[in-house]
């Protein structure tokens, strides 16, 4: 049985992929940062499934309780399998307006933390794992108001692709998935209003689901993704 650990995975992507791969039989570690609750939500539903999960409080931009979450997934269930950077932030502005703060809480979460996690990744993971990251299709649309967001999650990408080649020895595939508009709790206090519009713009007719975006990532997990690595998925319906 895999081991998974899926960070930021109380709610909205981070959920859905960690109950899809709960459903596939895999262990997961669910990160939480603040909400408890909503951390052991996610795992009953797991293992009302039948599956193995563990919730666990980090915030992942402190290396410390970053590597607390490594710890107990090796301590709880032997080892690592799966790692999957889900956790991210995003604030939009036009660039002549964002601020340093935006910059800097945008490049400490989405490039500094998740420089980290495949850092434990690479270090931790059995042979033959997967590492999937969960970036933003913003990195190829190029819209006024992402840029600041979009560097800090195209820097990632730059990061996958080279760990991909230095992982390649060990049969470890890095991967990323480029979401569009997506169906989550953010979105719809964002942009609620606009969401029909967004939908309208999709060639496939509707904005994304949570489960849209696990199943990709579960597909990217699994065996039979064995010969894809360094790539970068685009999963936004047909907007790029």
């Amino acid at each position: 049985m895999p081991v998974a650990i899926v960070t930021g995975s109380s709610r909205g992507i981070g959920r859905a992929v960690a109950e899809r791969l709960g459903r596939a039989g895999a262990s997961v570690v669910v990160n939480y940062h603040s909400d408890r609750a909503a951390g052991e939500q996610v795992v009953a539903a797991i293992e009302s499934g039948g599956g193995r999960a563990i919730a666990v409080r980090a915030d992942i931009a402190d290396a410390a309780q970053l590597r607390h979450l490594f710890d107990t997934a090796e301590h709880t269930y032997g080892g690592l399998d799966i790692v999957v950077s889900n956790a991210g932030i995003a604030r939009f502005a036009p660039i002549a307006e964002a601020t340093d703060d935006d910059f800097d809480l945008m490049f400490a979460v989405n490039t500094k933390a998740t420089f980290r996690t495949l850092r434990e990744a690479a270090n931790r993971l059995r042979d033959s794992g997967r590492i999937v990251l969960v970036s933003s299709g913003a990195t190829a649309t190029h819209r006024p108001g992402s840029g600041v967001y979009a560097a800090s999650k195209a820097a990632s990408e730059q990061l996958v692709r080279v760990l991909a080649r230095e992982l390649a020895p060990r049969a470890i595939t890095v991967n990323s998935v480029l979401p569009g508009a997506v169906r989550t709790d953010g979105l719809t206090a964002a942009r609620g209003a606009e969401i029909d519009r967004i939908a309208a713009t999709v060639p496939l007719g509707r904005i994304g689901e949570p489960d849209d975006i696990a199943d990709i990532t579960a597909f990217l997990v699994s065996e039979e993704a064995r010969w894809i690595t360094g790539a970068s998925v685009p999963a936004g319906g047909g907007v790029f």
